[in-house]
């Protein structure tokens, strides 16, 4: 195996769920050269890679499906930020969860409709009101240690709670 194929290997098994652009970024390499060396390592199935919500996510063999899309979306930082708030706090309203984080009522709702259609948070009605639920909490727990958003990625998400904030106003 080639160094630089053998450095994305390493990067993917210490960063489940990266997506393309953030092992361009964290390894300084060229795109050209990491989707070569990243074909390469799907086809001897030392990577796995699945789509979602336009990116392209890398992950050790191993993964379920279910932990595959948690890990995607738990490295938005915002995503990540919800449902580490319902791990603590639930089960909780949502304009609580929107409170406590400083975020939009249709940002947590952005977020929330992909943690729902993924089961990693459950919308529980109740006599007319709607709650938060961890579904796997220890699960989820278990993949928190495994992700932290990239600088770029914190970026993006603060500039869109900024401007939500703006629109609020």
């Amino acid at each position: 195996m080639t160094r630089q194929r053998t450095r994305i290997r390493t990067h993917v098994r210490s960063n489940p769920g990266v997506h393309f652009n953030e092992v361009v970024r964290n390894l300084d390499l060229a795109p050209g050269q990491v989707q070569y060396h990243l074909r390469r390592l799907l086809g001897q199935g030392a990577v796995v890679e699945a789509r979602l919500y336009g990116q392209t996510h890398y992950y050790p063999p191993g993964y379920e499906p279910w932990e595959r899309a948690a890990l995607a979306l738990l490295r938005r930082e915002t995503a990540r930020d919800v449902v580490l708030h319902v791990l603590e706090h639930g089960p909780v309203a949502p304009a609580a969860v929107a409170d406590a984080l400083g975020i939009a009522r249709s940002t947590l709702e952005w977020h929330l409709d992909r943690l729902a259609e993924r089961d990693i948070v459950r919308k529980v009605r109740d006599d007319g009101r709607v709650t938060l639920v961890v579904t796997r909490p220890e699960a989820t727990a278990r993949l928190f240690s495994l992700v932290s958003p990239s600088l770029p990625e914190r970026m993006v998400s603060r500039f869109a709670r900024l401007v939500d904030g703006l629109l609020d106003e």
